[in-house]
């Protein structure tokens, strides 16, 4: 049974030690808003674009196969592309054999990543949900153990361990702007701070998972479109992040298609960073000026995936 109260800052505490080995302590950068044509105002940036796999999904990955019992049919999991790498990267690094189910819609860049950490890739489907069916079905068939990219417990828990992180390297920070797919970043990530700071959603108007759930007063369908579908696009969110992100997520902020795309050109182009469009999202809401911090208020942007090509964007 999913239980949102075992995830806990004890919990996120006790496991950050024992995936330390495998995932990058990510550097922060601060920037002036300035720089990119706003007005004057202290930004910084924790760039978890630089994690293994190269999104923050690596934590999660780890804490799945170090915590649970992997069989020797190994692990699958469904994905829009980052939640697959880093299944993949972990299971090579950790001996076991990896099946990674994805949507049609999953960039050439994520496919790759996939297949270069050695797993078997299988593509179908329209959507995410297409995806995840076929991989619960493969689970059922083999014996595999699944991976959910964000409704487990142990996954939330290790997104966590990026707040805790956060923390360390951030410690006056009043607000903290996240990225939202299914919920399992903002989900850990709130659970640590648990109301210690301000965190925002933000989320992309072509796919509006968690803005919908707190109309709804539950998790909801909501549309699954836009340039960030392959990241931020299941058709809702996870009902064990729902209750933490009641009570820790001040409200949800929604940013178009062209403040994303906006803000992955101002992070190439400015900072030289790159940023996927879901990893670009939580900047597009400074940059677009759709989040506007208070005179003094400390604001920290987590750019949490750069698993793309500069040149599209």
């Amino acid at each position: 049974m999913l239980n949102s109260r075992t995830i806990t800052r004890e919990r996120i505490a006790a496991v950050e030690p024992r995936i330390r080995p495998y995932v990058r302590h990510t550097p922060v950068m601060r920037v002036d808003m300035a720089d990119f044509g706003r007005p004057a105002f202290p930004v910084d940036l924790k760039l978890e674009c630089l994690q293994h796999s190269g999104s923050f999904k690596a934590r999660g990955a780890f804490t799945n196969l170090l915590e649970r019992q992997v069989p020797e049919a190994g692990v699958v999991a469904a994905s829009g592309g980052n939640h697959g790498a880093a299944v993949a990267y972990a299971a090579m690094k950790l001996g076991h054999k990896a099946t990674i189910f994805v949507p049609e819609v999953s960039p050439p860049a994520k496919l790759e990543r996939i297949r270069g950490y050695g797993a078997e890739l299988v593509v179908g489907g329209a959507r995410y949900a297409e995806a995840l069916a076929a991989s619960e079905d493969f689970a059922a068939r083999t014996g595999a153990l699944q991976i959910h990219a964000f409704n487990q417990e142990e996954t939330l828990i290790g997104q966590g361990t990026l707040g805790l992180e956060i923390e360390a390297d951030l410690p006056e920070i009043d607000t903290l702007l996240v990225a939202v797919g299914g919920g399992g970043l903002i989900g850990g990530i709130a659970a640590w701070f648990a109301g210690r700071i301000r965190i925002v959603a933000i989320e992309p108007e072509g796919a509006p998972t968690l803005y919908r759930a707190f109309e709804a007063g539950k998790p909801v369908d909501a549309p699954a479109e836009g340039i960030a579908a392959d990241s931020l696009a299941p058709k809702r969110v996870g009902e064990m992040m729902f209750p933490i992100a009641e009570a820790f997520v001040e409200r949800s902020i929604l940013v178009s298609d062209d403040d994303i795309v906006a803000a992955q050109r101002a992070l190439w182009d400015r900072a030289r960073i790159i940023a996927e469009p879901g990893g670009a999202a939580a900047f597009a809401a400074m940059l677009s000026g759709r989040y506007a911090p208070a005179p003094g208020e400390r604001v920290a942007v987590l750019v949490c995936g750069s698993n793309t090509n500069p040149a599209n964007f």
